[in-house]
């Protein structure tokens, strides 16, 4: 069996495996420098100091002032485009899942104050590597159990020279609780996505800059918000059967029609209104909106039998993209499900294998 990757072991040497301590002031997304937040006040949303009830009033009649700009919602891609994003380093804690190809690790890393836990797939040899974030689709949180899902694309291309980091999002296994995550439509998903690409780029064992974000499923909506709130920090992107890229669409489908989540629905509404009544206020919330920021490649993976996201939201999404001149595919598998099963997804992974190896090698 080849010997880990010097890099690797330089890392491991260094304190990454966790438990180590790290030093200094975190370096947020914008390059400063800035101290930690605490878990509360930094669950993930934009959300600024409001201005002093005690400011001075205008010296004469004639004086003027100029109104504070309004604070964006929480759950709207301006929030997100705003944020500043606070990466903490990767630490790696137990070995598990190991193969002959890479090792694998139980890694946490700080999300703007919030831990997040994962699985890290680190291959053997010669580093530094490119590396893949991996956005997984829905599972119920209170089921959902460390780095269950996408085990097929994380073993794939960790066995190709990719280091793949796949985050279990706020609320989901060993990562910390965001309370106001849901009645801010999930932003804080994107959010952990976003971070641990940053974090992904401070590894001694990953190439900088060569990082690219895969989801599935709402894993696909994640993919739509990072690229509009971080163009130019992915180089590319990949989504699996993906949720709409219009909010109202996944809204509509899977939390006003659902009575277990009608809490969060009255709290969303209660601050956006309906769709049907601010519908400029629902159109921040969706990534669509934003496409023209969008500087990246993406590769869009879709069957035609999906049981839960229609094949025409993708449609919609590419024909929104390529009238703003965005690089987008879309491959079609006829008869595919949500879960594409062989043979449809031996070729869907040879193709997300092409696509990444043209950017990232």
């Amino acid at each position: 069996m080849p010997s880990p990757t010097a890099a690797v072991a330089a890392a491991l040497s260094a304190g990454l495996l966790l438990g180590a301590c790290t030093s200094g002031a975190a370096i947020d997304a914008r390059g400063g420098s800035s101290q930690t937040q605490s878990r509360t006040a930094a669950a993930g949303t934009a959300r600024s100091a409001s201005p002093s009830a005690s400011a001075p009033a205008p010296s004469s009649p004639s004086a003027t002032t100029t109104a504070p700009a309004a604070r964006p919602d929480p759950a709207s891609i301006p929030a997100l485009i705003a944020m500043r994003y606070d990466a903490g380093p990767l630490r790696l804690g137990r070995e598990g899942g190991s193969t002959d190809a890479y090792r694998q690790y139980f890694v946490t890393y700080q999300s703007n104050g919030l831990t997040i836990s994962g699985r890290i797939n680190i291959p053997r040899g010669t580093g530094p590597f490119p590396a893949v974030v991996l956005a997984h689709g829905y599972v119920d949180p209170a089921a959902y159990t460390n780095g269950q899902t996408m085990l097929r694309e994380r073993d794939h291309l960790a066995r190709r020279g990719y280091v793949t980091l796949h985050i279990d999002y706020r609320n989901h296994a060993q990562s910390d609780t965001d309370p106001s995550n849901d009645a801010d439509l999930r932003t804080g998903y994107t959010v952990d996505a976003i971070n641990a690409g940053l974090a992904l780029d401070k590894a001694p064992f990953v190439a900088r800059g060569r990082i690219a974000l895969v989801g599935r499923s709402m894993g696909g909506g994640v993919v739509y918000n990072a690229l509009v709130a971080r163009p130019g920090l992915f180089r590319a992107a990949v989504a699996y059967a993906p949720v709409s890229s219009d909010t109202v669409d996944n809204f509509d489908k899977w939390v006003r029609r659902d009575a277990s989540r009608a809490s969060a629905a009255r709290a969303v509404i209660a601050r956006l209104g309906t769709p049907e009544a601010q519908p400029a206020r629902w159109a921040a919330t969706s990534p669509r909106t934003y496409f023209g920021r969008i500087t990246e490649p993406l590769l869009i993976h879709h069957g035609t039998a999906d049981e839960e996201c229609p094949l025409d939201w993708s449609r919609e999404t590419v024909a929104a993209l390529k009238a703003r001149g965005k690089s987008v595919q879309l491959d079609v598998y006829p008869g595919g499900r949500h879960t594409l099963a062989s043979p449809q997804w031996d070729t869907s992974i040879r193709r997300t294998e092409a696509f990444l190896a043209t950017y990232l090698r």
